[in-house]
């Protein structure tokens, strides 16, 4: 939190920094200007009122130019000789030379005391004299020397208030999110009902807090499945296990007593269940892994063609594939077979006479739909089919029905392919209806 706080509170005073610097540069200037044009106009003034007393017929002998401090005049007749002047340029030559309305700045004039200056020529009773007039520029550099003087003081003042005040405002604001990194911290995988404390409110902290704790819960959720799932699995495995060791230990006990056949059919069948199961259970790690296999594009009314002609070879039962329209999707083969083949096992040991196969593409997504027209499944356990181990009560016996896992894969691999996967009952079927998206050209 701290390099975030010091980068926020850098940032924050360059930026200030920057801003201010530049805005003083702009009122330096602004100022410079504004009395640049309030010396010009004073000099124009002053010319003006000269230029009057020529204009009306007064003699340049018989003028009156008092000498101050801030400026210095001269009339200068057509000849280019100076007939009159303030008196601190009386007896000088002009001291310009310049046509009638132009202005010039010069560093000092021999009577200035070093100042700068404003030189401004006026024409004066109709051409036959020019007004020179100097006016200090004076004004200028003081006002321009202060306000570069407070602006020099002032900003790193206002750069340091700035970094201040972010610093406090960032360290307040960024307490919450110290308090949440603490308290994620402390919780382990040991115990994952721990809850990050959250505010009222709907601001930044407030919905962190939230997704944390929402983050959590799923990874809670997550665990208790995990553990339940390799409780079930040991559960699954031991039971097979348990079988063979007896029939095995019988033997032993009594070899003369031991039907051969008899003991190696029991001991085939229960191999047989545990190998289905360790499949089951790597299919659904193959699923819970991050991909879904190499993908391809599949054509999915080839794989349901395929499982309708496997049932009507092995099963009594009728299999309706009139409703098996075009459907590519992008995916998995096996996968895909995988799922089609559960979903089609699981329809044929519910079905009483007859099983319906429907693919059709709509909306840019392929929908295939496994109907059986066996028992119907209750609303509230549509859900719980697809659990892992998930049996019901008059559904799956350890016989027939497997370890509860086929329906588990089929979700588990509907899922790493981005579709969706339930169950609805209609007119007597009950239909697993998949629902995947469909290849774009």
């Amino acid at each position: 939190m701290g390099g975030m706080r010091g980068r926020t509170t850098a940032a924050a005073a360059a930026v200030v920094g920057v801003a201010l610097a530049l805005g003083g540069l702009v009122l330096v200037f602004a100022l410079r200007l504004t009395l640049t044009g309030q010396v010009t106009d004073t000099a124009r003034l002053r010319a003006a009122a000269i230029v009057e007393l020529l204009d009306a017929g007064s003699a340049p002998a018989d003028l009156t130019l008092a000498d101050e401090e801030d400026w210095l005049a001269q009339v200068v007749n057509a000849d280019g000789f100076v007939v009159a002047a303030t008196p601190r340029l009386a007896g000088r030559p002009p001291v310009a030379h310049l046509h009638a309305g132009d202005t010039a700045r010069v560093r000092s004039l021999p009577a200035s005391d070093g100042c700068p200056c404003l030189l401004l020529a006026t024409p004066a009773a109709g051409g036959r004299y020019e007004v020179l007039v100097a006016q200090t520029m004076d004004p200028i550099t003081e006002g321009t020397t202060v306000l570069i003087l407070l602006l020099t003081g002032g900003i790193p003042i206002l750069v340091a208030v700035t970094a201040t005040t972010t610093w406090m405002v960032a360290g307040r604001t960024l307490a919450p999110v110290e308090a949440i990194r603490r308290r994620v911290g402390e919780i382990t995988e040991r115990d994952l009902t721990r809850r990050i404390p959250q505010n009222a409110g709907d601001d930044e902290i407030a919905r962190l807090a939230g997704t944390m704790n929402e983050m959590l819960a799923r990874l809670e959720h997550a665990q208790n499945r995990q553990r339940r799932f390799v409780s079930d699995a040991s559960h699954e495995l031991r039971s097979p296990l348990t079988t063979v060791r007896h029939e095995l230990e019988v033997a032993l006990s009594d070899p003369d007593a031991v039907d051969v056949s008899r003991l190696a059919a029991d001991l085939l069948t229960e191999t047989l269940r545990q190998q289905s199961l360790v499949d089951d259970l790597l299919a659904l790690a193959r699923a819970d892994e991050a991909g879904s296999g190499p993908s391809a594009t599949v054509d999915l009314d080839d794989l349901v063609f395929a499982e309708a002609r496997r049932i009507r070879d092995h099963a009594g039962i009728t299999v309706d594939t009139r409703g098996v329209g075009a459907g590519r999707v992008l995916g998995d083969p096996a996968g895909l077979s995988r799922m089609l083949r559960n979903l089609v096992d699981n329809a044929q040991r519910h079905a009483r006479s007859a099983i319906r196969l429907r693919l059709s593409e709509r909306d840019g997504g392929v929908r295939l739909t496994v109907a059986n027209d066996g028992p119907p499944i209750a609303p509230e356990h549509r859900a719980q089919i697809f659990e892992r181990f998930a049996r019901l009560d008059d559904a799956r016996t350890r016989d027939d029905g497997g370890a509860g896992l086929g329906l588990a894969i089929v979700a588990a691999i509907v899922a790493a392919h981005r579709g969706t996967v339930h169950v609805e009952t209609e007119d007597g079927w009950t239909r697993f209806v998949v629902e995947l998206p469909a290849v774009t050209d």
